[in-house]
């Protein structure tokens, strides 16, 4: 068995090979985004049977839908806010998103990617479903109110959202770069020689020359 080194102590050397192992399998996870995706809906699925069942923690249930409108919302927003340069003079230089085609290609880049808010929301759903074991958790509400309360928010904040996204012309998706489409390709191979002597392609050969 391999010895910590000395002057740390076995628990944490122990903690540090955890955490290593479990990054390591995690991000063998990144290329599978619909299997993740998939696996956060079913689990998704079972915490709200679960929360049905038992008729209680309402709360948390609350607090973990505000939670992924807070993901959600950082998911679709740019990681630098347009605003900011906004009000900027022409001669200043700044990380700027693409207001037209013409422009050169710049990718979205989100304030939070898609591997994080996958990873936060489904480790956001394991917390709440702990918690409700624990009956502490369990403080009674009435909970058609948070249900329209939390509506009323996620309309809201998406039409803030919106109008930002129209204010400073950009959408939250990168959908690769413009592809311009040449001529057919008839598969034969021209010599220069050939190519000056062939014909030009509105050439008649009923015209006759004079």
């Amino acid at each position: 068995m391999m010895e910590p080194p000395s002057g740390q102590p076995a628990s944490v050397s122990f903690a540090t090979r955890s955490s290593r192992i479990f990054q390591t399998w995690l991000d063998r996870t990144v290329p599978y985004l619909v299997a993740r995706w998939g696996f956060t809906a079913v689990f998704y699925s079972l915490y709200f049977v679960r929360v049905f069942i038992l008729k209680g923690w309402y709360i948390i249930t609350y607090a973990l839908a505000i939670y992924h409108l807070n993901l959600f919302i950082a998911f679709l927003s740019p990681k630098v806010d347009p605003s900011i340069y906004a009000d900027d003079s022409e001669d200043e230089e700044g990380p700027k998103l693409p207001t037209s085609t013409n422009e050169e290609f710049r990718p979205f880049i989100r304030r939070l990617p898609e591997f994080k808010f996958w990873y936060n929301g489904t480790r956001g759903i394991a917390v709440a479903f702990v918690l409700t074991f624990f009956a502490v958790f369990n403080v009674p509400v009435f909970w058609p109110i948070l249900v329209m309360y939390f509506f009323v928010l996620f309309g809201v904040t998406m039409k803030r959202q919106i109008k930002h996204m129209i204010k400073y012309r950009y959408l939250p998706f990168t959908t690769g770069k413009t592809k311009y489409k040449g001529k057919d390709d008839t598969g034969k191979d021209c010599s220069p020689e050939e190519e000056k002597l062939s014909p030009p392609d509105n050439f008649d050969d009923t015209t006759t020359l004079v």
